[in-house]
């Protein structure tokens, strides 16, 4: 049972719907991964790793409030609870214990790549059906492309 109708067909409905709940996914397991990393740095560069690593939780975080309103204003029940998100983030596991500076970075490198990856994809799927849901994905994968610059830098 739906209470909000949406204005896009069902199988407009299906595609943005998806990619939406992908987005929502990918971005939870973000927030949460940054988070421990954040919790567990070591090192040198620990301070300014540590503060950047906040920078990506409070946007992950922002964003995923933005496009689990957007499927619920389309219809659409955001499912962003923790077995949702671990079995279809597309994010690899955090090692346990202590993370070394350099670790970290990598770690966020390539959670951050494999994000943007698949926001590129939904970017691509959700332009005919829906250009507003589409505007959501464009806005915060340039977001997250940000911080993947930034951390790439780091890597030197």
């Amino acid at each position: 049972m739906s209470v909000v109708k949406s204005s896009l067909s069902e199988s407009d409905l299906k595609v943005v719907g998806d990619a939406l709940q992908g987005a929502l996914v990918d971005l939870v397991d973000l927030a949460l991964v940054a988070k421990q990393v954040h919790w567990n740095v070591v090192g040198p560069r620990f301070r300014s790793v540590h503060l950047q690593l906040d920078e990506v939780v409070d946007t992950a975080r922002l964003h995923s409030d933005t496009v689990a309103e957007r499927a619920a204003a389309l219809g659409v029940t955001p499912d962003g609870r923790a077995a949702t998100v671990a079995s279809t983030s597309a994010i690899g596991k955090v090692p346990t214990g202590w993370i070394k500076d350099g670790d970290a970075v990598r770690i966020l490198v390539d959670a951050l790549g494999a994000v943007v990856t698949r926001m590129r994809e939904r970017i691509d799927s959700t332009g005919d059906p829906d250009p507003v849901s589409q505007d959501v994905l464009i806005g915060l994968t340039a977001d997250l492309e940000k911080h993947a610059w930034m951390f790439q830098a780091e890597t030197g």
